[in-house]
């Protein structure tokens, strides 16, 4: 993708970044070389963001012509309105009392390049900040009385740089444009790059870190560019060509805003933003599901101002959060007095809440579904003593019950068809379908957007294929 960096006065400032051309304001505006082709990336350092200024209208015709920008407009229009980025600030508080603790003076100047800061031991601070607020230079104030608090964040241009300051936005500047090249320069060039996106301290991650190495080799032999990332990388996401979420999705949280974010700059993105909306809530997928005559068990939503059950519904039931994962926020009951316990605690979470009748099995099927057509089948057996296949205990332990993998051919055909009528209803991404069993019977329990894929589970049958069908999808979207 070809880059542009854009000033007033190119030549006056001597910017040296590889691959980049330097251009004024007038040449973005006037050559239609620049209007015809989508294909840009653009690095807004003009001297002022100010509304209607001509920084302001650089980004405002890149996001017109669908050009990659930094700054965006709507991080411009966020500096318009401190109150919300004090706001903002509120939510890392605790990094801003870690990372300034030891500082003596009262009062504390933190200039961010990129991400990017000259004492170390504000890097953390910098990449968050720049992460929530991506503008090429942006210029932090911290005071403090009772504590350290936020006091201005404003961006700031090459004219308010001394000799050191230009230095290292050189520096940050060249890793910026050419970040892949200097993140992978051990590696050979390749077609694509992909993000994998993860949480190295989540205690069930979807994939276990043998399996992750599996996505990679497989991505290598097709021509990708690999990287691990976290949720601190928010503003590295425009180097990449495709995002793969392998950390446990939701709605409020940062998988999702990584999610739009990877969709809206035109990457391929698994999962997308859609899948994450419709499968992450129950009541949604419940209705949806219902809607559209997919046989589920028999489910009720109970509101937090009319708490009334059916009387057809049988102790034990089952009482569901909308938004659990992992077997969490799933409880059972077996009489009023566990039944009143669970909703006085679930409803202090949402307004909203599923009970279903109980259906005991010793397993659940599992059928993951990529594009519309079906990748894997397991029966995963409910954990020892337990009525889940997933036992969670104290302190986030848990225990697993076993499993089998089932080749796909030799799985049922009505658990095939149920699980790619459920999924169609819910995009082309890649999903697992859970399902039950009751006398020869299948209902759907819940659409994961987000399934476990485990070195030696899933991948018990189709073995390294597994892996690489995935990426071939990535391979065959980006082609299109």
């Amino acid at each position: 993708m070809p880059k542009l960096i854009i000033t007033e006065n190119p030549e006056k400032w001597k910017i040296n970044a590889e691959g980049a051309s330097i251009i004024s304001p007038s040449d973005y505006f006037g050559n239609s070389a620049y209007l015809e082709s989508k294909n840009y990336m653009i690095v807004n350092l003009c001297r002022s963001h100010q509304y209607q200024s001509l920084g302001y209208y650089v980004s405002l015709l890149a996001e017109a012509r669908s050009h990659k920008v930094i700054p965006e407009i709507s991080v411009l229009q966020d500096f318009r309105f401190p109150s919300f980025i004090k706001d903002d600030a509120e939510e890392f508080d605790t990094l801003i009392q870690d990372t300034l603790k030891g500082e003596s003076s009262s009062k504390v100047s933190i200039n961010i390049y990129f991400g990017q800061v000259d004492n170390v031991s504000y890097s953390k601070l910098g990449i968050l900040l720049f992460n929530l607020f991506q503008v090429p230079i942006i210029q932090a104030i911290f005071s403090k009385k009772d504590k350290w608090q936020l006091q201005s964040l404003k961006p700031l241009h090459l004219k308010n740089l001394d000799e050191t300051g230009f230095k290292k936005l050189q520096e940050a500047l060249h890793f910026y444009v050419t970040g892949k090249k200097v993140v992978r320069k051990k590696y050979s060039r390749k077609k694509y790059d992909l993000a994998i996106l993860v949480n190295p301290d989540d205690p069930n991650p979807p994939s276990s870190p043998q399996a992750l190495q599996k996505f990679i080799a497989a991505a290598d032999k097709l021509g990708f560019n690999t990287e691990m990332i976290t949720k601190n990388d928010f503003g590295k996401l425009v180097q990449f060509d495709a995002l793969f979420i392998r950390e446990t999705t939701n709605v409020n949280h940062h998988t999702y805003r990584f999610a739009k974010k990877a969709e809206a700059e035109g990457l391929v993105v698994f999962d997308d933003p859609g899948s994450i909306l419709r499968c992450t809530n129950k009541v949604y997928l419940h209705e949806l599901l219902v809607a559209n005559k997919i046989a589920v068990p028999k489910s009720h939503i109970i509101r937090k101002d009319h708490q009334i059950i059916p009387d057809t519904f049988k102790y034990p039931m089952v009482i569901k959060q909308p938004d659990g994962s992992f077997s969490k926020g799933v409880k059972k009951v077996a009489d009023d007095a566990e039944l009143h316990a669970t909703l006085k605690d679930m409803f202090q979470k949402s307004e909203l809440l599923i009970v279903q009748e109980f259906m005991p099995t010793t397993y659940d099927w599992r059928v993951g579904v990529i594009n519309k057509q079906p990748l894997y089948v397991c029966r995963y057996f409910m954990a020892q003593n337990h009525w889940q296949i997933i036992n969670w205990k104290k302190d986030n332990q848990h225990r697993d019950g076993k499993s089998e993998t089932v080749a796909v051919e030799d799985a049922p055909w009505a658990l095939i068809d149920l699980a790619l009528k459920a999924t169609s209803l819910i995009g082309d991404g890649l999903y697992g379908v859970d399902i039950k069993e009751v006398n020869g019977k299948f209902y759907v329990i819940e659409i994961n957007d987000n399934p476990s894929i485990d070195a030696g589970i899933e991948d018990r049958v189709l073995k390294n294929g597994l892996y690489t069908k995935i990426m071939e999808t990535f391979v065959e979207r980006l082609e299109k």
